[in-house]
């Protein structure tokens, strides 16, 4: 593996927030804030960067709550989709949700991001329920499904 196929995970700092926003603004019609990845970051959520080659590709957001994670934010730059990345990350973020000894994982998702939701189901999520009008969208609101996954 070469310098430019090294993938690594780490904390996602307040010096990352320029990077995160820019892929942010980049693969979202309606992105996240700076505000919601700093009060993430000061609230002690799980927030971690994946880079590759020294390149931030992707990075997510967990929360904790009780027994359970929870799936907040989950991103690949558009550069680097196509490649397994998400999957990469949704992996890191389950084992340490396992080494924490949670027993669930939850997360939303646009009912019209098929992609995601194939990744989803394809790494053992099950639909719980729909949220109604949950996202922004062009339109108006869309759905989000709810999935889940014993741990």
């Amino acid at each position: 593996m070469t310098g430019l196929d090294r993938i690594t995970f780490r904390p996602m700092g307040y010096p990352d927030l320029d990077r995160v926003m820019e892929i942010e603004k980049q693969i979202y019609e309606f992105p996240w804030s700076r505000g919601n990845f700093g009060d993430s970051i000061g609230s002690g959520y799980h927030c971690n960067v994946m880079e590759r080659g020294g390149f931030l590709a992707g990075y997510g957001v967990m929360m904790e709550v009780v027994d359970e994670a929870h799936l907040l934010n989950l991103s690949v730059g558009k550069n680097w989709q196509g490649m397994g990345m998400g999957r990469m990350l949704l992996r890191t973020f389950m084992e340490m949700a396992r080494a924490r000894s949670l027993r669930h994982f939850q997360l939303e998702v646009r009912v019209s991001n098929k992609v995601a939701l194939s990744l989803y189901r394809s790494e053992g999520f099950s639909d719980i329920a729909v949220r109604p009008g949950y996202y922004p969208a062009a339109w108006g609101r869309e759905d989000a499904l709810i999935m889940g996954a014993s741990l």
